[in-house]
């Protein structure tokens, strides 16, 4: 593995490369930005660049530190995530105790946290004073994408390596050579805020299955004696497709959102692209200010449902105010 192999995040990169062509590693790291856009897999590459025999500000993937890092079994390098809902100060003890001993290496020992912000307020302070007198070498690196609820006494300690969202055509694109169709390729990046995530989206079985219905649906709504809310009524709450009504929504909206970019002739920002013929021959049939009074529409249901509102009373009342 290189800083190659990582999409995007040439500014992140390039601020650790340049640490490990300097000799100027600093103690501790925040990796901060939207999740899914890289940090985990960018705070494995940089230890295994730190650990690595071979290669001046990379890893060369190839030397036994490298490949002990690859394979998860590397002495020097802990990990460390959420037990349930949140970090405990008894896991950030136990990191304490393994740092207590010498590195097995010339090099620093590395700990990478994972969701940093839900640590408690007893593991943030424990972490604290570990950050201001490691026992060891250490270089600590925190992962979170809610940075603002980490304690600022924690913020000042480290040095901040943001992470921004990946542009949809890397996604688009990396997707493609995986072999993901185009049309649920496109939807899922929307969707989401990282590769990962889309990944982890398109692993669904329903996910395929919720698209199909949203257009069925969408269809449906825009005929006279709309047989929408039966459809529905038959293909979500007798099926687990039900538990995703937030993703229901949410297609929905981007839906709408295609409507305009047709009509506003930005065809290349269409995300239900194969669409794109009932698009043309539908989007006149309502006025902008209509679609965006739609997507407004889903996104007050998407509200509601977050307010634990009645799941098929909340899509029947959407279905109905499309049809009006």
């Amino acid at each position: 593995m290189s800083f190659h192999d990582i999409l995007g995040q040439e500014d992140a990169k390039r601020l650790l490369q340049n640490a490990l062509r300097k000799d100027a590693v600093s103690h501790a790291y925040l990796f901060t930005g939207p999740p899914g856009s890289g940090q985990m897999k960018t705070a494995l590459m940089f230890a295994q660049a730190i650990f690595c025999t071979t290669s001046e500000d990379d890893a060369c993937g190839e030397c036994l530190e490298c490949r002990k890092v690859e394979h998860g079994n590397h002495p020097d390098l802990s990990l460390l995530k959420p037990d349930g809902a949140s970090i405990k100060i008894d896991q950030i003890r136990e990191l304490q105790r393994m740092f207590s001993y010498r590195s097995e290496g010339v090099n620093p020992k590395v700990y990478i946290i994972e969701g940093a912000d839900k640590m408690t307020v007893q593991a943030a302070n424990s972490l604290l004073k570990f950050l201001e007198e490691p026992p060891a070498p250490a270089v600590g690196i925190l992962i979170s994408d809610n940075s603002s609820s980490l304690l600022p006494t924690i913020q000042s300690r480290t040095q901040r390596i943001p992470f921004s969202p990946l542009h949809p055509d890397i996604m688009l694109q990396a997707l493609s050579s995986e072999g993901v169709p185009v049309p649920l390729a496109r939807c899922a990046v929307s969707l989401t805020s990282g590769l990962d995530g889309c990944r982890e989206l398109l692993a669904q079985n329903w996910f395929a299955e919720m698209r199909n219905l949203v257009l069925q649906l969408a269809k449906e709504s825009l005929g006279k004696g709309s047989s929408a809310v039966v459809t529905a009524g038959q293909k979500l709450f007798k099926t687990g497709l039900s538990e995703h009504l937030d993703i229901l929504f949410s297609m929905f909206h981007l839906w709408f959102k295609d409507m305009l970019y047709f009509l506003y002739r930005k065809h290349e920002s269409i995300v239900f692209i194969d669409q794109l013929d009932f698009i043309s021959r539908h989007a006149r049939q309502r006025s902008t200010e209509q679609w965006v009074a739609y997507m407004e529409f889903a996104a007050e249901s998407k509200r509601k449902l977050r307010s634990n509102a009645n799941a098929q009373l909340c899509l029947e009342q959407f279905l109905i105010r499309l049809e009006s």
